[in-house]
């Protein structure tokens, strides 16, 4: 008797236990579908920014290099009109939406890759001058005659390194409601369309009073 006795209580004890455990996996299994469904999937991409990371204003802007309203607008010098007036209240950041070429992803992920040798802006302001010419051939002598390591540079461009990371940034400017380049982000507030000298003025200018 107190041998059956026991092996009852070790079953009781046992298929709880049991069930406590599937019922655990289930929900492990169902967490991580969730976090993958819809192509959700966190990438560290590399930031291209001018001004410091404690600058209370960040202004995000979703650009291509074949745009020409985009090359009109960096030609126009506001963002270093912007740095000279606010100094370090403000960072700039540079974010991939290439929408306008069948040229513009590659050109993308070349800007990257000129980002990986420290390059980045001297590149988008080499591609914006060459304007329209944005072939994989035209971006590789961009970056040699940037005086870039053209084998390291060409390596990168052609295994589509950071092919994954434009489409992200892609897929984040259309979460933003983004349709068009460029199209920006002052801290929260999101701006379609380029905006002038005054107006960007304006409302960092608010931003700064405000502390949001």
């Amino acid at each position: 008797m107190t041998k059956k006795s026991t092996r009852i209580n070790t079953k009781k004890i046992l298929f709880p236990g049991i069930a406590i455990a599937v019922i655990l996996l289930i929900t492990v299994i169902f967490v991580v579908r969730s976090d993958q469904k819809d192509g959700a999937v966190s990438i560290e991409i590399p930031v291209r920014s001018l001004g410091p990371i404690t600058a209370p204003v960040v202004v995000q802007e979703y650009a291509d290099f074949g745009c020409i309203t985009c090359r009109v607008w960096h030609q126009l010098g506001i963002i270093e009109k912007i740095q000279q007036k606010y100094g370090d209240k403000v960072r700039f950041e540079w974010h991939d939406f290439p929408v306008i070429t069948a040229n513009s992803p590659k050109a993308a992920e070349a800007g990257l890759c000129a980002n990986d040798q420290g390059q980045f802006w001297k590149f988008h302001d080499v591609v914006y001058k060459n304007y329209p010419k944005l072939s994989v051939e035209d971006l590789k002598n961009y970056a040699l005659g940037l005086g870039l390591d053209s084998k390291i540079f060409n390596e990168c461009l052609d295994s589509g390194k950071y092919k994954k990371d434009v489409q992200q940034e892609l897929k984040n400017g259309y979460s933003y409601g983004f349709k068009a380049t460029p199209s920006f982000k002052v801290n929260d507030q999101v701006l379609i369309g380029p905006p002038s000298f005054e107006q960007l003025s304006a409302i960092i200018d608010e931003l700064l009073v405000s502390g949001k």
